[in-house]
């Protein structure tokens, strides 16, 4: 195996990530490259897990807008994340990826049960592990559902790939001009900071299990693979 920093992570996709350019649904283009890169980290022999958000389905502000039920909300968004995961998975196999997904809500026609033995199992025979449907609860948003999993699966380290953002900034870069980009970072900042990588509950999550979180640009090719080999790129957000 070539020399890596990290052997095994949990990579966090964002439903927008899957979207692509149309912002909305499934773009098969867009998950068959991102499938492309996540099989040349494979191939350097590091184990992979994947959260797949469900932005690009259904977002939980449209829900509150029709007068929805938080919960109701929720289980939605979950469903989508299901979706986005076989279409992921598709998308790994077709490239020779051997892949396994794990819903939290049971689906047994169509993927197994989330069973954290079995999955640190598959990994260990070289399989990629999709868990999807968030943590099963409503109120969690995918970013928990990263972290959780990172520490239930003991991973090196948490992936953030952004759509189009190359890492953490003061502000938002796309509204304001001057936003200063951060290279490193502790979870504590992110939370006396406010800053805007994943909600309070994950960076807490993170934080109290000594997971560090690096987030990058998903757009520029070959970015995992520079982030896996521990390269400098996007912010890296580790303990004090």
């Amino acid at each position: 195996m070539s020399k890596v920093k990290y052997n095994r992570i949990v990579l966090k996709l964002s439903g927008e990530a899957l979207a692509g350019e149309k912002g909305f649904g499934i773009n098969p283009p867009v998950i068959k490259k991102i499938a492309e890169e996540i099989k040349q980290v494979c191939d350097l022999g590091v184990q992979v897990c994947i959260v797949c958000g469900g932005g690009n389905m259904w977002r939980g502000v449209t829900g509150e807008q029709m007068g929805m039920e938080r919960a109701q909300a929720d289980y939605i968004g979950m469903l989508g994340t299901i979706m986005n995961g076989l279409s992921l998975q598709d998308a790994l196999e077709s490239v020779g990826v051997p892949t396994r997904v794990q819903t939290a809500i049971e689906m047994r026609q169509i993927a197994e049960p989330y069973i954290r033995r079995k999955a640190i199992r598959h990994l260990e025979k070289g399989r990629v592990v999709i868990f999807s449907a968030g943590t099963g609860s409503p109120y969690f948003s995918t970013d928990t559902t990263a972290a959780l999993r990172a520490a239930e699966m003991d991973a090196d380290a948490i992936l953030m790939a952004k759509n189009g953002v190359d890492g953490v900034y003061s502000a938002d870069p796309n509204k304001v001009k001057d936003a200063v980009k951060f290279d490193h970072l502790t979870h504590m900042d992110i939370l006396d900071k406010h800053l805007q990588v994943m909600d309070s509950t994950a960076s807490s999550l993170s934080m109290d299990n000594h997971i560090p979180l690096v987030v990058f640009n998903l757009n520029t090719p070959g970015n995992i693979v520079r982030v896996v080999k521990g390269e400098e790129i996007g912010t890296t957000i580790e303990g004090e």
